[in-house]
């Protein structure tokens, strides 16, 4: 067993994948940097990224996968679940192999990639349906979010087009890294935040005076709107996991 490890980048696992062709190698263990684990039994491989090696395999595999196995293939790297890169590696061999590959659910990696993506595709879906900004006193927005998955990189272009006319930040507290949106642009930045995710109680001073205001008032109308009579709790969930509720200002105070 080969152990192939790279610097925990996408481009890093696209490096690794070109050089498991580049040298031939066989019965490969890719992991990341931070998950090294040397043997007297395996070869370590250290991969050093390189932009030109990665773009290569990215090409070839766009132009042997369709558009949605393309897609799923970058969105399982998202998903940061251990052990993916060697199915993301099995995935691309048998695309470099085979026509129509991503097609193939019988084959376990094409099927991994499937589900996997998806799960991603799902967490992508909730972050953009259940984050609530709130306004500090200088008229930015912000959110500090905690998904499973690092899906930052895909809802930013829902918020851009959504929120284009105020200044946000929305902050992953748990991969310690936000996107930061000007008015023109968005980037990727680092904030020392409270590990607490959001909690008002904790940056309240921040806190524009007219957005605890709004936040008392939402609060009150969703108590009015919900009707005991008509709650169904175990559909509710269904539709907006607990593990949601400390983003929505609404549920601050149930």
């Amino acid at each position: 067993m080969q152990a192939v490890v790279y610097d925990n980048t996408f481009a890093g696992l696209l490096t690794a994948i070109f050089e498991v062709y580049e040298h031939k190698l066989a019965n490969v263990n890719i992991m990341p940097a931070n998950q090294r684990q040397d043997s007297l039994f395996n070869e370590t491989f250290t991969v050093d990224t390189d932009d030109a090696k990665a773009a290569r395999v990215l090409k070839g595999l766009k132009e042997r996968l369709s558009a949605d196995g393309f897609k799923a293939f970058c969105n399982t790297f998202l998903s940061e679940e251990t052990g993916m890169e060697n199915k993301m590696l099995h995935y691309a061999q048998y695309a470099f192999s085979v026509a129509n590959a991503d097609k193939d659910y019988s084959h376990p990696a094409v099927l991994y990639i499937k589900n996997t993506a998806k799960k991603v595709h799902r967490e992508k879906h909730r972050m953009e349906a259940f984050v609530r900004f709130q306004q500090t006193g200088d008229g930015l927005y912000y959110a500090i979010v905690d998904p499973d998955f690092n899906v930052l990189p895909l809802i930013e272009r829902h918020f851009k087009k959504r929120y284009a006319d105020q200044r946000w930040l929305i902050y992953d507290s748990r991969r310690k890294y936000g996107l930061y949106y000007n008015l023109d642009n968005t980037t990727i930045v680092t904030v020392d935040f409270n590990d607490a995710g959001g909690n008002t109680k904790d940056i309240a001073t921040v806190l524009d005076d007219k957005e605890v205001l709004y936040q008392q008032l939402w609060q009150n109308y969703f108590a009015s709107t919900n009707i005991k009579a008509r709650k169904n709790m175990k559909l509710h969930i269904r539709h907006m996991p607990k593990r949601y509720w400390k983003y929505l200002t609404e549920k601050q105070l149930m």
